[in-house]
Order: structure tokens, then sequence, then C-alpha cells
């Protein structure tokens, strides 16, 4: 068996006319923590999205453990805190449950003894515990964001994707989110997008750049170069008061 956890080659998505991705070729071990980068609009959310099945590959392919096209119900997603209604009233408790759906509602359905039993593990396990109750709309954006990661967590995946888990979170609650991923990656293999220099610097493993294409792959340490040719322009990068490895010394 393989020990790559995803495989990707060759893969381009096109929206209509317009490219998102080209030639994009990437392979993800068992067991990584990788950090994914780039410009907004350079097809990060739209990678994840491809490995997921929810956005149409126009050529190349994507193997999940050795199958293609096969194996999304091994993967667990975070998508971004911009794409929900936070005035939904709806739970906490409830959103996480929603995450044992694996065919969606039905009439009559009924949630399991076993599924609210999962999800109070699983809300204790993200340091919610005590907040089952509490609506959606009354969490901070560090509260939110961690549901949302145990919501993922419901199915017990593989491979946990997470888009931009950081976005809207103060700095304490940034760290006990990277804490948190740390632990998990003990168990799983994790692709972050992120914004966050912090997370490149200190918390992954490995390091893909992306803008429309792969434009570098490896140690999460960068050349001014890569990172020039990443977003298209020069690019300064001050670290404030915490040890960063991704420029090298230049």
């Amino acid at each position: 068996m393989s020990n790559k956890a995803i495989q990707i080659e060759n893969l381009s998505v096109y929206y209509g006319e317009t490219p998102a991705l080209t030639g994009v070729c990437l392979d993800v071990e068992v067991g990584e923590y990788l950090g994914i980068i780039g410009p907004n609009g350079g097809g990060k959310t739209t990678l994840l999205k491809a490995i997921l099945g929810l956005a149409p590959i126009t050529r190349g392919s994507i193997k999940i453990y050795d199958n293609d096209g096969k194996g999304k119900e091994i993967i667990g997603y975070v998508p971004q805190y911009a794409g929900f209604d936070k005035s939904f009233p709806i739970t906490l408790l409830e959103v996480v449950m929603t995450g044992r759906l694996k065919n969606g509602l039905t009439p009559f359905f009924r949630f399991r003894h076993k599924d609210m039993e999962i999800a109070y593990e699983l809300i204790e396990k993200v340091g919610l515990k005590g907040l089952e109750n509490r609506q959606i709309s009354e969490l901070s954006g560090g509260e939110f964001q961690k549901m949302l990661i145990a919501r993922a967590l419901t199915l017990k995946p593989r491979i946990l994707l997470l888009d931009e888990p950081t976005a809207n979170v103060d700095e304490n609650a940034r760290g006990q989110i990277y804490n948190l991923l740390a632990e998990l990656n003990k168990d799983m293999t994790i692709v972050l997008v992120t914004h966050d220099l912090f997370a490149v610097s200190s918390q992954v493993g490995k390091l893909a750049c992306i803008n429309g294409k792969l434009i570098y792959h490896g140690e999460p340490e960068l050349s001014e170069n890569i990172v020039n040719r990443l977003y298209g322009c020069p690019v300064d990068l001050i670290a404030h008061g915490v040890p960063h490895r991704v420029l090298r010394t230049h």
C-alpha cells in the first residue's frame, strides 16, 4: 500500500473558460501536516474542493489512499468561516451532530444515541465543554471555528482539510486552534489553507505555494524569489517578535 494520503497528478480546474488551477502535481504523505499559501483568487480553496469532489476536474486526477475518485468519506472538511450565517437559530451541539449525516436529512430522521455521544466527546476534545446548548450567534470567532473542527471530526476522518481556520479569531484562540491541530496531526493527515505566516513558520511540516499553479512544494522555508513569484510582486515579510522560518537569510 502507498504511503500517500493524497496524490494529485497534472490537475487543472476551469470555471467556464477561466482557469483556476493548471497542471498541479502534489503528493501528501500519510500523517503529513501540509500548509498551503498563496494570494486571494490563487486557487487554494478550489484545490480543497477538487480533493473533496466539489469542484469539477477539467484534466488530471486525484487519488485518496490509492483510490481514484474514491475515499471522500474519510476526509473531514472545515470550510471558511465567512460561508456561514451566524444568525441561524441552531445550537453548537446541533451543528456538531450534523456532521454525522452521511446522506443528508430525510423525513422523520432521528439521530442515534451514539451520534450524541460522539458529538459530546468531540465538543470536549476541542475545548467547548459546557457550551453545547449555546446558540451559534453567541459564540466567539474562536469558539465557532472549534465547533466547525468538531463537526468535521464526527465521522472519524483520516484526512482533515481546513480552509482559513484562524481567520476572524483573536491571538489566544489562534494558539488554541494550532495546539489542537498539532494534537490531531498525531492521528491524521492535515492540509491547512492559510494566510497566517505564523502557521507556515512554526506549525506545518511542509508547504505548498499556489497561484493558479504550484509555485513551490517543500520545507516551510522560502526564498525571496519564490515569495515574489507567488504574489507577483516584491513582498516584505516582517516578524513581530516570533522566530520565523518563512524566508531564508537574504
